[in-house]
Parts: C-alpha cells; sequence; structure tokens
C-alpha cells in the first residue's frame, strides 16, 4: 500500500490537474482527494502496511506509455534484452511499452510471441508487443494476425521495413480494421534511398554522399493514408520526419478514419546539424531532416496533427555505431532521456502545455492500443511516474545496455523520482520513501 502525497496530479484522460493525495491497495488506485490523511478513511487504514512518498512539489502523473520500442529480444541480446530494457523504461518513467517485432526471430508465430510475453511478466513494468504484419517481414504473406492477436499480440508492424507492395498493406489494413487491432507503418521506399539514416541534404553532402531523400517517407505516407481512409483501419504512421509528412497527416484527419501519427523526442528536438556533430550516434532511419521539418513536426505536435510521442528505442553497441558513418547501423537509445526532452524542448518552451506533452505520452498512446494504462482514477491501475519538472539532469549512464546516443551529455529539465507499476515501486532516484508514523 503506497500513499502518495501533496502531489500535483495531472491526468490527461480527464484534464484534472490539482494538488491531492492517492493511495493504492494491491494493483490498484484506492482512493484520490485532497487531504486524505484528515478523513475518516485514512485514520482507519492499517498504517504499519503503508509506504508514504511526499511528492510536494512534484507531478504525479501517469506512467508513460511508449508504442514503439527495440529490446532486442530474442536474437539481438548483446544491444539490449528484455529485462535491461524495462529498467530502462522505469528509470524514464515509463510504465508501458510496446515492443517491435524485427527481432531474430521475428515475432510472427505464436510460440515467439509466448517467448516475448512470459519473460516481459518478470520485469517490474508492463511488457506489450507487436507482431509482424509478414510473414518474416518479407512484405509477401500476412501472418496470422487473428491468431497473434488472440494470443496477445496487441498491434501488427513490419517496423524497421516498408510494406512496398500496395495490396499486401490494404489486405493487411482490412485485417486489422476487422479484428480492430493497429497497425503501425515504417514509411520509407527503398527507391528513393542511396545510404540511409542521413538525410539528402547538408548532412548527406558534408559525408560525400547522397543520403536518404524526403520523398522515400513523403511517396509512402501519402499511399497509405489513401489505404487507411478506404479501409478505416487503425493506422500509426511511425517516426515523421518531414514537413510534407505532417501536411499529409493533417489534411487526412480532416477527412476522418482513424489516424495517429508519432513523433520522437530526436525528430522533435534536433537536424541533420547533429549528424555532422555527432556521427553515427545521429544516424536513425527516417534521418533527420532541416530545421523546418523539425519546425513543422513541433506545429504538428501543437494542433494535434502528431498525437503521440513514441521513443523508438533503437540499442546498438558501441562497436556497432563506431564503424564508418554509411556502415554503422541506424538508430539511438531513448526511454531514459524522453521525458526531459519534453519538457526541456516543447513545455519550457512554452510550445506544449504539461497536460498536452504528457497526453502524448500517456493516455493517447494507451487509448490507441486499448490498454488499461495512462490515466489516473479510482479502480484504475496504479501505475504512476512522479518527477520534478524543474530540477536539472545530465545524461551520463543508462540503465539500458547501449548508450547510443546524441543527448549523453545533454543537461535537461526533470529528473524522474518515482516511477510506480501495478502499485510497486519500479524505481526510486532518491531515497525518500518512509514508513507512515502512527
Amino acid at each position: 500500500m503506497l500513499y502518495i502525497k501533496n502531489g500535483c496530479v495531472i491526468d490527461p484522460k480527464t484534464g484534472l490537474e490539482k494538488t491531492m493525495d492517492i493511495i493504492t491497495k494491491d494493483d490498484k488506485i484506492w482512493k484520490m482527494g485532497e487531504g486524505l490523511d484528515k478523513t475518516e478513511f485514512f485514520r482507519q487504514l492499517p498504517k504499519h502496511e503503508m509506504q508514504t512518498i511526499d511528492a510536494e512539489g512534484y507531478i504525479v502523473a501517469p506512467g508513460l506509455v511508449d508504442v514503439h520500442v527495440h529490446f532486442r529480444d530474442p536474437g539481438f541480446t548483446e544491444k539490449e534484452d528484455i529485462f535491461t530494457g524495462a529498467k530502462a523504461a522505469a528509470r524514464g518513467g515509463f510504465t508501458s511499452v510496446v515492443l517491435m517485432a524485427n527481432t531474430n526471430p521475428v515475432v510472427d508465430q505464436p510460440e515467439t510471441l509466448q517467448y516475448v510475453l512470459e519473460k516481459g511478466k518478470k520485469t517490474a513494468i508492463h511488457v506489450y508487443t507487436c507482431c509482424s504484419v509478414t510473414e518474416g517481414m518479407k512484405g509477401e504473406k500476412l501472418t496470422d494476425m487473428e491468431q497473434l492477436h488472440r494470443q496477445g499480440a496487441v498491434g501488427f508492424t513490419d517496423d524497421g521495413k516498408p510494406i512496398l507492395e500496395e495490396s499486401v498493406v490494404r489486405e493487411a489494413m482490412a485485417e486489422c480494421a476487422r479484428l480492430q487491432v493497429p497497425i503501425s507503418f515504417h514509411e520509407e521506399d527503398p527507391a528513393y534511398i542511396k545510404e540511409n539514416g542521413i538525410n539528402a541534404g547538408e548532412a548527406a553532402a558534408y559525408y560525400k554522399i547522397q543520403g536518404s531523400d524526403r520523398m522515400a517517407e513523403i511517396s509512402m505516407v501519402k499511399r497509405d493514408l489513401e489505404l487507411a481512409l478506404q479501409t478505416n483501419a487503425c493506422v500509426n504512421i511511425q517516426h515523421i520526419s518531414t514537413a510534407e509528412a505532417v501536411e499529409m497527416i493533417r489534411e487526412a484527419k480532416k477527412r476522418g478514419g482513424d489516424i495517429h501519427a508519432e513523433a520522437t523526442p530526436h525528430h522533435f528536438t534536433l537536424t541533420e546539424e547533429a549528424v555532422k556533430k555527432y556521427g553515427s550516434l545521429a544516424k536513425m532511419n527516417p534521418p533527420l531532416r532541416t530545421e523546418k521539418d523539425r519546425e513543422a513536426i513541433v506545429a504538428g505536435l501543437q494542433d494535434g496533427t502528431i498525437d503521440l510521442i513514441a521513443t523508438d528505442h533503437a540499442p546498438h553497441t558501441r562497436a556497432e555505431k563506431a564503424k564508418p558513418i554509411t556502415e554503422a547501423p541506424s538508430g539511438i537509445i531513448g526511454l531514459e532521456t524522453a521525458l526531459a526532452l519534453g519538457i526541456t524542448e516543447l513545455v519550457k518552451t512554452k510550445k506544449l502545455t504539461m497536460m498536452e506533452l504528457l497526453g502524448k505520452m500517456t493516455w493517447n498512446p494507451a487509448r490507441m492500443y486499448h490498454l488499461d494504462a495512462g490515466y489516473l482514477e479510482e479502480g484504475g491501475p496504479a501505475d504512476m511516474v512522479i518527477f520534478d519538472p524543474d530540477s536539472t539532469q545530465t545524461f551520463f549512464t543508462f540503465y539500458s545496455k547501449s548508450s547510443n546516443t546524441p543527448f549523453a551529455g545533454k543537461t535537461c529539465k526533470s529528473t524522474v523520482e518515482y516511477t510506480i507499476s501495478d502499485g510497486k515501486i519500479a524505481y526510486i532516484e532518491c531515497m525518500g520513501m518512509n514508513e507512515l508514523d502512527d
């Protein structure tokens, strides 16, 4: 049993923002209210069973939800595994994560799905997973989506690879619409890419290569938005990188349909200049692009065109990232830096309110994936992040197995003090938890 007192409680589902107390029992929120310690209800509680967190000066929000992470397990556990990924998530304030299916083997069969889910149950947070849209992520034949969904897959994606055949995409969307599950798309047409992970602009010129043209994203987003409107599928356009894609999503949403879009912290924070400065540590798919693109992504977050913030947490070993820029793999880690970057780059600059930022990191992604997460109410899950929005931290070390990020050494606002999952403390920054005095 936890007694969290005097925190500024923010719940994006209801718009609640008030100094309140919260009492948990088992894995649920038992009671929420102002001045609970002065009530008859509180006086009758077994104080010896209660731990107190004084959250004065802190924000108490729903546990963060990330619907786009790579834990590399099975198959690539030298980069990350489900246990280390979950620890990194908890440190970042995340209590629910949705894994991508591009492991080895690909998560396209019930046996691999069960391996991931069973290992996830042994962590301190909620680990969900997508299965792949196509068998082996080859873009040809659909997986048995109905069976995989029945056995625990919360959605489908071939993230890491685009699905090039339009008829396959249409069939997949129709099946996901029938099953009422989301389907997410990595939108990069290889026909427009000479070297991936680096924008075909100043960054590519700096390295004397051709890079990845913006049309790689634009062409596929255009196709898939039209198919989404035709099939009525719940479609998520992943990790948006171009201004044109933002505008197309904005217009498609006006036409109806169940369309969603992600922005990563690196795409709303950095531009291709970071690739020139940090090399492979700022190489990712899709690549960092121009300041105009970054500003368009921020504008999309502001007006709701982009309704999700997802990290695309993509760990790689130091040796892999030390390879020449054209040989190093794309991707950066993001779970431990995401909230601080959102607060520093969006809230402190008055681009978004704290409520708006948290909505895109809690309730919106949870609702899209039909997860019992992302909100605070009596009887709801006791999943919370408690953070100090005004403290300062510098990222030096990480709980992830990997440290491939251009944000290493960056100083940001906010520190996660506690992450609580199922009513248990999954992460604690400093010792501030004491048994309540009788």
